[in-house]
């Protein structure tokens, strides 16, 4: 049987300690009762806090743990929950959950993180050089905090061997299914599946991201050049025009637009094309063709192929699931 431990702080989000419990119990359990079989359990699960005390999840609600991390004997996995934009480094037992996290690592114990868990993960050095994924809200802050992780958060699970990460807050059901997988195999994963009503395979988080530019970099000229071409999206735009309507050298445009927003003036001009293009798939009946000219797209097949690299979907596929 292995032995789970999900490390739950202050401001954690409930559901991330809740439901890869849940998810973990249930392996070999839920189908087997379903099924009229006797039951086996697979995971022995226990929350933990640093110091064994009840912790307030972001709702409020209390967590109380089963003990405190430094009790746990033997264990196999860690979960890492998310607590969202409230990550704080400076939190009362932060480096002591760090230096316990690495300590386990050392002795062979793999380590899980759910959303922006990533960021407690990222804390302890393991991730640099590796590719991991969250919440693609928090994109921003993660690669300020951590920019030697690879940060891939058009993905819904990484795996580095024996460093795993889920991308949003329900993507803690399908990191404990691949999980599941991982340490019982397929069929073991697949029952679950079924019984929890779970997707598998689902693999991408990219159909629901937005792109969230960065405009809070203090280079004016640069953040008059944004707004040009969120105003300008139907048009032609050329490095030429942005360079004359921001008053700069086409070189000077494409370093300093790179240093602001961490985009090339031409990746830039594509996402936000992207998203304009979401907004009206959603909100108009449009046809896709008229959207794309409306974004600055003559290139109908051009845009399809834009659109699903950025979404892995098809703008009909997207309207269809979001509307």
């Amino acid at each position: 049987m292995k032995k789970v431990a999900i490390l739950a702080a202050e401001n954690s989000v409930l559901s991330t300690i809740a439901s890869p419990m849940d998810m973990f119990l249930q392996a070999g359990v839920l189908w087997n009762v379903t099924m009229g079989e006797i039951p086996v359990p697979l995971f022995d699960v226990k929350i933990v806090t640093a110091d064994g005390e009840p912790i307030s999840a972001i709702n409020n609600i209390p967590v109380i743990p089963a003990c405190s991390m430094y009790e746990i004997e033997d264990v196999d996995l860690i979960i890492l929950p998310s607590q969202g934009f409230f990550f704080n480094p400076q939190d009362k037992g932060h480096m002591d959950r760090i230096e316990w996290l690495k300590d386990w690592y050392e002795k062979g114990a793999d380590l899980a993180s759910v959303c922006g868990g990533a960021f407690t993960l990222a804390s302890t050095g393991l991730l640099d050089g590796k590719t991991a994924t969250t919440h693609w809200g928090l994109t921003k802050q993660f690669k300020k905090r951590f920019p030697d992780v690879n940060l891939r958060t058009d993905l819904l699970v990484t795996d580095e061997g024996r460093l795993f990460c889920g991308g949003g807050i329900s993507a803690d059901l399908n990191l404990s299914l691949y999980l599941i997988e991982k340490y019982c195999g397929r069929e073991i994963a697949l029952q679950s599946s079924r019984c929890t009503m779970v997707d598998l395979d689902c693999t991408s988080q990219s159909p629901f991201t937005m792109f969230t530019p960065e405009k809070n970099h203090g280079d004016s000229k640069i953040l008059e050049a944004q707004e040009w071409m969120e105003n300008n999206l139907r048009n032609k735009i050329s490095i030429d025009d942005m360079a004359s309507e921001a008053g700069v050298s086409i070189r000077q445009l494409n370093r300093r637009f790179k240093s602001a927003t961490g985009e090339t003036v031409n990746s830039y001009l594509q996402l936000i094309r992207v998203d304009a293009s979401k907004v009206s798939l959603l909100n108009t009946d449009q046809p896709i063709e008229e959207i794309s000219l409306n974004i600055g797209y003559e290139n109908i097949s051009f845009f399809r192929r834009l659109f699903k690299k950025q979404t892995s979907l098809t703008p009909s596929e997207y309207r269809k699931r979001f509307r």
